[in-house]
């Protein structure tokens, strides 16, 4: 008779790879075992110290910056004063996805974000793509969001001291210059913020998010008395193309809403507060947006903001006739950027260090320093690329590559709402998404929409990126994956105990 208490000897039932291809990459992670790993990395686990303010913050901080800061002056020459008519457009997709977000993050309140709602409800290959597609979204994002932070801190410095960084270093190669130092710095300073644990971390951020929002309404009450009408005249010179253009470009102003939900395993009541958090932070960060694009363009012809990356402080020099505001505001800039950086980093390393403790990427980024709670390797690892990313890339290839990324997660979580509601009905929700399936399955066309309102370049850019995903996944991660050796194992036992009868 067999030795009960022996581990089993079958090794072949046991490797992971023996299961099946087909059943590897549908198997899905339960959503018990998901919660129940909450917080476990390779030596330590994070701490729960963030509540609902905190969550807020993280959500605007990431979400409330490079866009309306910097890409204002790229999307407005694509839609002209319609700007305004574009920002609408891109929130409504944020919406739709953040109630998708909001359902997800209470009934599943982890640090994977969409890539664990994917694992939970698609099966581990989709999770995965999900999670490559995140990489992309925050990774990059930080290196775009990084760039824009070096124009707002050259305008800082001309306004106070009248010097500028020279274009040989404050810009990348493909602009003009040789490096990006700037970028680089902000990225190695948020680094530092994050080595320290989340706790200082979001003080620090919430610090940044009331000053750059008190830039923001700064901005409105200087800019509103240049306000002329005259600027709306021509209100979609462009056509309806010309704003699905701009509305695609200006989705990645949404990008970071879903911080929040990457905090999962660091709040106090995730239930409740993540999807309270997500809501809350979209709605300011919405109505923010549109009121200052349309005080921007009322105070300028839409033709000046061709080549502009720093026009907000612009229209406050025209407008007041001084020097002084636009420099106020410059600081605002370059401080409410740097919160960015920093929360949109910090998600990254959570959603790499959810994909750690899976298997699917290497271990060492799963590990957990024991007194500050922070994943720190993950965290150097993390910041060095994006650093070197914002370094050496100009600003609107990133920000393109960027909003594919994001588009493409976020369609998967409107369709993860769905999928769970059919296969767990009755599993706890705190926020459910209203009108049943209609507003998931509009916020995957909507998605889909501006997927589609991006050009060419970008789309190869991003078929490159999934091929390269798919290399390291049936290399890496389909042989480590923990869930199937897990499972193999339990298949394995019971294949034993089985042949003991």
């Amino acid at each position: 008779m067999l030795d009960q208490g022996a581990p089993p000897q079958h090794s072949s039932q046991t490797d992971p790879t023996s299961l099946g291809v087909g059943a590897r990459l549908l198997r899905r992670k339960p959503v018990e075992r998901l919660v129940a790993e909450g917080g476990q990395g390779e030596g330590g686990s994070l701490r729960r110290s963030l509540g609902l303010w905190q969550l807020t913050m993280i959500s605007i901080g990431a979400t409330l910056g490079t866009g309306i800061f910097v890409v204002l002056g790229d999307a407005v020459p694509e839609a002209g004063p319609a700007v305004t008519l574009a920002f609408v457009i891109a929130g409504l997709t944020a919406l739709f996805s953040a109630l998708s977000y909001a359902e997800l993050a209470g009934s599943i309140p982890v640090a994977g974000s969409s890539y664990s709602y994917a694992y939970a409800t698609m099966g581990e290959l989709v999770a995965w793509v999900c999670g490559w597609c995140l990489v992309l979204e925050y990774g990059v994002s930080v290196a775009a969001v990084a760039v824009g932070w070096g124009e707002y801190l050259n305008e800082l410095l001309h306004g106070t001291i009248g010097v500028t960084i020279p274009a040989a270093l404050s810009s990348a190669p493909g602009e003009g210059g040789i490096v990006n130092l700037p970028a680089l710095l902000v990225v190695l300073l948020a680094m530092v913020f994050l080595l320290g644990g989340v706790r200082e971390s979001a003080r620090a951020n919430t610090i940044m998010v009331v000053v750059k929002i008190a830039a923001l309404v700064l901005f409105c009450a200087v800019g509103f008395m240049g306000f002329k009408s005259g600027n709306y005249a021509d209100f979609m010179p462009l056509g309806m193309a010309g704003v699905s253009a701009a509305g695609a470009t200006l989705f990645f102003s949404y990008i970071g809403f879903d911080a929040a939900s990457t905090a999962g395993e660091e709040a106090k009541n995730p239930k409740k507060d993540l999807p309270r958090a997500i809501m809350l932070s979209l709605i300011i960060v919405t109505a923010l947006y549109v009121l200052v694009a349309a005080v921007a363009v009322g105070a300028w012809n839409w033709t000046k903001f061709e080549g502009s990356n720093a026009s907000l402080a612009a229209i406050m020099n025209d407008v007041s006739g001084q020097s002084f505001w636009g420099t106020l505001l410059a600081l605002g800039a370059v401080i409410s950027i740097a919160s960015v950086v920093l929360t949109v980093l910090y998600g990254q390393t959570r959603i790499l260090f959810a994909m750690s403790r899976d298997g699917l990427v290497p271990k060492a980024l799963g590990k957990v320093h024991h007194k500050t709670g922070a994943p720190r390797l993950n965290t150097v690892i993390v910041s060095l690329f994006c650093g070197v990313l914002a370094a050496l890339i100009p600003l609107g290839k990133l920000v393109d590559a960027t909003s594919i990324g994001t588009l493409f997660a976020f369609a998967l979580v409107n369709i993860a709402v769905i999928v769970l509601r059919y296969r767990r009905p009755e599993l706890e929700r705190t926020f459910k998404v209203p009108f049943g399936p209609v507003l998931p399955v509009l916020g995957f066309v909507f998605c889909a929409y501006n997927m589609f309102s991006l050009d060419t370049v970008t789309w190869v850019v991003f078929g490159f990126w999934m091929a390269a995903g798919l290399v390291f996944y049936f290399l890496y991660g389909y042989r480590r994956s923990r869930l199937a050796a897990a499972d193999a194992a339990d298949a394995s036992v019971a294949s034993v105990a089985s042949e003991v009868k």
